[in-house]
């Protein structure tokens, strides 16, 4: 890496762990003699609890411990599973009902849980299990996203959790009077299951007094102020900490009740207990994703100039407040409500509504995607009824490269931007004049063509400050100790890449250490694309901070001046001399000096901007018209990332996240049944996309690097997903336009889309 410059793209230093069997995930940590967590769950969606008696249970062979929610609420555990909650238009808060951590006396969801056993084994706690005495009577199944149906909460009555706006309603409404267009779409943003490869774990422990979490999640610090509030424990008296993780995407960025609850056990049995979900148990429980209903509209003027855009929403929460489940598809779906498009006129009204289903939560983009899904729809569907070509109307509507910073309708800045650029080198790369002779060859083969092009823009969201720390250890290793939490995504790589690019340490010397509350005070975890541009800012002022101290302390050594002496990114440059030590060099120095203040560094930062990814997606699809059978069988991804701190990570984060948005627009797709019982429960049922599903893709970059942080960088870890699914879903509703089709919404398998063609 030194020899060819900075930025390269080096393979990632964890993938032989992984790829070899030796990743160490919670389940492979957690201590031999812990006992074992077994949630009893309710069976029904929507209930009273009549009876629910444990004793049998509580006597039944190896078991340690039987709670239900009583038994918490004796001990003084406060449940603590609140989720923010946004204000509606009249100035109201949302919704607020109180969420148990276990069921109390109603269940909501079929999953919810209703009781723990703890026992010695995984067998002998399932088996007292089946001694509970639970009976419930069963109330009407709310499923729909309107209001009405069975209250599943009393001070909700109608399930309407919010009814959320943002823009000028009034402005809105008179720009469509006056449009010379208007252009309607209804849009289904179907539900989706997380799947991580490694479900979530958690085990508890106390250690010299005090409780230790080891958690598969996201990061580790609010994690522990979470159990603090709720054991009423000073956060001193905890350490959390996450290893090796296989995957999260928002979906375990959150509490959950089995957290607190191995917690719990643990504390009050002086013994470790430990817990891992299976996978059936993972899809009734996990929070989901996306699950919204959205009709948008946009008007414009006679040249096709968009003067005004209005969404109205319905999305589905759940039966509960999940930690963000409320600002998901309101605050968050509004920053790039407008997408790249010059339009100051706008109208987002959004109702969220309780359901007797699991939770929905943050979900790779977390309200992005979704936002840009039902933009970049009704924008193709806008050309077909204006009769333009969709390339050239979204050329007409972008923000000229002249207009930066550019003030969004909803109050975001975007820094920088050429999305005309962007777009040109897209379609060059996508091959754009070939597809009608690739429309014929399909049809020649008895197929439906089509293209879908999805211009996205997401915003960086997450906590803009961060935490960085360097040590210089005993044997010439560096450690560099970060706030955010890898889930899979290259971490270990990335960041130690990044400081041995700006001091010059040899990568190989670098340890990325993360996840422990007791080794770094604060830190943000992993969401929102927030890692790189983050974290890496605070290497890059810790840094900085390195080289003033090793500076002085050289000064010192030989006489000079601080100032006099300079730093190339590898090694100092004394004047007067030929000696030109490394940063390891000095470290090696100081502590022969015994000078071990120059051993550690740490910087805390923030961020004073965020930065804005985009970039075009263009899908190529065949439709067997017999079968229904979709094949995306051509796929180009052109993305403005700015700065690039390793190309080959970048790549193959946008190749996951495209895969991602393939799956839900082809295949996932959540189904609950009349009485609320999941359909779509095991591997069987749902859909998860394989590699046939996923082609090859062409990605390459057009960077116009960020004024909203020194390095120029935009982030990257999201941004498959936001514009698949509406580069996947124009392109099916291009290839059957023609035989009539004029509703197509995911999941494109090939019933619904025989249906769909059957129905035209």
């Amino acid at each position: 890496m030194q020899k060819f410059g900075k930025s390269q793209p080096v393979t990632r230093k964890e993938d032989l762990r992984f790829l070899t069997g030796h990743g160490r995930y919670v389940d492979d940590i957690a201590p031999a003699h812990a006992l074992h967590a077994y949630f009893l769950r309710s069976s029904v969606a929507h209930g009273t609890i009549t009876t629910l008696d444990l004793s049998e249970a509580r006597a039944s062979e190896g078991v340690h411990m039987v709670v239900s929610l009583s038994e918490l609420l004796d001990a003084g555990v406060s449940p603590n599973m609140d989720g923010v909650v946004v204000a509606n238009i009249d100035g109201s808060k949302g919704a607020s009902p109180d969420r148990p951590i276990l069921a109390g006396e109603r269940v909501r969801f079929v999953g919810e849980p209703v009781a723990v056993i703890v026992a010695n084994s995984l067998d002998a706690a399932r088996d007292a299990a089946e001694l509970v005495e639970l009976d419930i009577d069963e109330l009407p199944v709310h499923l729909d996203l309107s209001a009405g149906g069975e209250p599943l909460h009393a001070d909700v009555p109608d399930n309407i959790a919010f009814d959320w706006g943002k823009g000028d309603k009034d402005a809105t409404e008179a720009a469509f009077q006056a449009a010379a267009h208007h252009v309607t779409l209804n849009v289904v943003d179907n539900r989706v299951i997380a799947n991580s490869i490694e479900p979530r774990g958690v085990f508890a422990e106390v250690v010299e007094g005090r409780l230790h979490v080891c958690v598969n999640g996201q990061g580790v610090w609010g994690i522990k102020s979470r159990l603090a509030k709720a054991f009423g424990m000073e956060e001193s008296e905890i350490r959390v900490t996450t290893p090796d993780v296989g995957g999260g995407f928002g979906m375990k960025a959150m509490m959950y009740p089995e957290i607190y609850l191995c917690a719990y056990a643990a504390k009050e049995l002086d013994r470790p207990v430990r817990w891992m979900s299976e996978r059936t148990e993972g899809m009734l429980t996990d929070n989901a994703g996306r699950d919204l209903v959205s009709l948008a509209e946009l008007a414009f003027d006679e040249d096709h100039k968009i003067t005004a855009y209005r969404v109205t929403t319905h999305c589905n929460l759940g039966a509960y407040n999940s930690q963000l489940g409320q600002p998901i598809q309101t605050e968050l779906f509004s920053k790039v409500l407008m997408g790249t498009y010059d339009v100051q006129t706008s109208w987002l009204n959004v109702k969220g509504v309780y359901t007797n289903t699991t939770q929905v939560d943050a979900y790779r983009g977390a309200g992005r995607p979704e936002a840009i899904y039902v933009l970049e729809r009704v924008m193709d569907r806008a050309a077909r009824e204006l009769g333009v070509d969709p390339w050239e109307l979204r050329r007409k509507n972008f923000i000229a490269k002249e207009a930066f910073p550019y003030l969004t309708t909803t109050g975001e800045t975007y820094d920088v931007g050429d999305f005309a650029r962007v777009l040109a080198h897209a379609e060059h790369s996508a091959d754009v004049a070939g597809f009608q002779a690739r429309r014929a060859q399909s049809e020649a083969a008895g197929k439906l063509r089509g293209q879908g092009l999805c211009y996205y823009i997401e915003s960086i969201l997450g906590d803009p400050s961060e935490t960085a720390k360097v040590t210089f250890n005993d044997d010439g290793t560096v450690h560099i100790f970060v706030g955010t939490q890898s889930n899979g995504q290259g971490h270990e790589t990335v960041f130690a890449q990044f400081l041995a690019d700006q001091t010059g340490i040899p990568m190989q010397d670098i340890s990325v250490i993360q996840g422990d509350s007791d080794l770094i005070a604060t830190g943000g975890g992993t969401g929102g694309s927030r890692s790189s541009t983050v974290q890496n800012n605070a290497t890059l002022v810790t840094v900085a901070k390195m080289v003033e101290a090793f500076k002085g302390y050289l000064a010192e050594k030989h006489e000079v001046a601080a100032e006099d002496i300079e730093f190339d990114d590898e090694s100092f440059r004394i004047p007067g001399s030929n000696v030109t030590p490394t940063m390891q060099e000095c470290a090696a120095l100081a502590r022969a000096d015994e000078r071990l203040d120059l051993l550690s560094h740490s910087s805390t930062v923030q961020l004073e901007a965020r930065s804005f990814p985009n970039g075009a997606h263009i899908a190529e699809v065949e439709v067997d018209p017999q079968t229904g059978h979709v094949v995306v069988d051509r796929y180009t991804v052109v993305d403005d990332f700015g700065n690039l701190f390793n190309p080959l990570i970048v790549e193959g984060q946008v190749h996951g996240g495209v895969a991602q948005g393939i799956g839900q627009a082809i295949s996932e797709h959540v189904v609950y049944d009349e009485e609320g019982q999941l359909l779509t429960a095991t591997f069987m049922d749902y859909g998860m996309p394989r590699a046939s599903d996923v082609p090859f893709m062409t990605f390459e970059t057009e960077p116009v690097p960020s004024t909203a942080n020194v390095m120029g960088v935009k982030g990257c870890g999201e941004a498959g997903t936001v514009g698949a699914l509406a580069a996947v879903a124009n392109a099916v509703q291009d290839a059957m336009w023609d035989k009539g089709v004029r509703q197509a919404d995911m999941p494109f398998t090939p019933l619904r889309v025989w249906e769909m063609l059957q129905a035209s």
